[in-house]
């Protein structure tokens, strides 16, 4: 099924079914945009709101007059829950584009959020270990979504047994490597604790690089595997060498061998991507702060300098030493600056959240730009301590400039209605 892609940019093939008539048009469900007409009182030469109908593709003489208005999607028609967290067995259905839910403290709305997360990345967004999302006093979980993606319907499962073994499907058909899901399904999520990429350790901000280039770029991913899993190794080793007295030189010089080629891979992949992605960033948050902030951003990492395979050769007597290994691309960082000043020390508390928006925007932008169509985006408690006019720019870029699915947590039911009635697009609001 088409749908239409958003905005008011719609008006204009309708002109040609109705001129000088339609005010102004929204899409609706699958291929179809609700119009309103205007008529006008020759007496008064009053123009007013006369009706509303919703039309379909049928209405159109050519589509090829429409492809700069139909977008292929990635939508969720629904999730179901079962032992996840607190919820026992629970089917929620989406119908809209955009979807607040709502609901006190403690009910369930990031536990949700969470559930998607697991179907567009096989994992938890919040945990590490699987059966910390077992629901209490019960053994594994499962979640099962039904994604329309490119006029196709799927079904994704992820089931983790009893045993503590986790499985993942589309259609029935098992992966027998998770990674080759990432990016099936793009996502972008905002959650309160990211606010650790702008203020917290450099692991934070590496995270951030890595789970965008993994749903971009699958050998990017598998190198970053590679190099994890060897470093691991590597630094076993180091710590062995220092217990037993015993050093092998020879087996070190393998490791590092297995070590270069991801680590110069990664490094390679982040150096070009950042060229472009940063400052992209950048023209993101001066739109989101509606003024411009001398706000720059550097890519940190010891690659700059040397190549890996100097590096781990001049820092050896080093890692022994320190029995981990030092350098490489695991120490790369991202430096924010404002006003030449390191940017988490001076930068205020909307100053923070509008660069983490500025920087989760980008990854949207990108994932389309490269996708095709727009990510899923999950946004938990973003109304908390932003003013009212960062909230109205947020979601006029994710809600109407956007055409991807959106899913919005608050536990004020009231202010997510007010926020989203105020766009005048159609939404649906879940309350738990």
């Amino acid at each position: 099924m088409r749908r239409w892609r958003t905005g008011a940019i719609l008006v204009e093939p309708l002109q040609a079914i109705f001129p000088g008539k339609v005010e102004r048009a929204y899409p609706l469900r699958g291929a179809k945009i609700k119009v309103f007409m205007r008529e006008t009182k020759q007496s008064s030469r009053v123009s007013k709101f006369k009706s509303s109908r919703s039309l379909g593709l049928e209405h159109f003489e050519t589509l090829e007059l429409l492809e700069p208005y139909l977008a292929s999607m990635l939508r969720l028609n629904n999730i179901s829950l079962t032992q996840f967290k607190n919820y026992y067995n629970r089917p929620i259905g989406f119908s809209e584009k955009i979807i607040g839910i709502s609901g006190r403290n403690g009910i369930g709305k990031t536990n949700l959020l969470d559930a998607i997360h697991y179907l567009c990345f096989t994992k938890s967004y919040f945990t590490r270990l699987d059966g910390n999302n077992i629901m209490f006093g019960h053994d594994g979980f499962r979640l099962e979504g039904e994604f329309e993606l490119c006029d196709k319907h799927e079904t994704a499962i992820c089931v983790l047994r009893e045993t503590g073994k986790k499985e993942f499907s589309i259609d029935g058909y098992p992966y027998e490597k998770f990674s080759r899901h990432i990016g099936h399904y793009p996502c972008v999520i905002i959650a309160p604790d990211d606010i650790q990429i702008i203020t917290g350790s450099s692991e934070e901000r590496r995270r951030f690089i890595d789970r965008l280039l993994s749903q971009l770029d699958t050998d990017y991913l598998q190198h970053l595997i590679n190099y994890n899993k060897v470093l691991q190794q590597r630094n076993s080793l180091l710590r062995s060498f220092a217990e037993t007295g015993n050093k092998d030189s020879s087996l070190l010089s393998v490791l590092d061998e297995q070590l270069i080629k991801p680590g110069e891979q990664i490094f390679e992949k982040r150096r070009d991507f950042l060229v472009a992605f940063l400052p992209s960033v950048k023209l993101m948050y001066n739109e989101i702060a509606k003024q411009f902030e001398n706000i720059n951003f550097f890519y940190h990492s010891e690659l700059l300098q040397a190549s890996f395979s100097e590096l781990l050769k001049i820092n050896q007597p080093k890692d022994l030493v320190a029995m981990r290994t030092i350098n490489g691309v695991h120490k790369d960082d991202l430096e924010f600056n404002l006003n030449e000043q390191a940017f988490k020390n001076i930068a205020s508390q909307g100053q923070r959240k509008s660069l983490l928006f500025a920087l989760k925007l980008a990854e949207m932008e990108v994932l389309k730009k490269e996708k095709g169509f727009a990510p899923l985006l999950l946004l938990d408690d973003v109304f908390e301590k932003l003013d009212e006019q960062r909230i109205s720019n947020l979601l006029q870029h994710v809600c109407v400039e956007n055409d991807g699915q959106v899913f919005i947590t608050d536990t004020n039911e009231e202010r997510l209605n007010q926020h989203l009635e105020g766009l005048s697009i159609p939404y649906q609001i879940i309350n738990l």
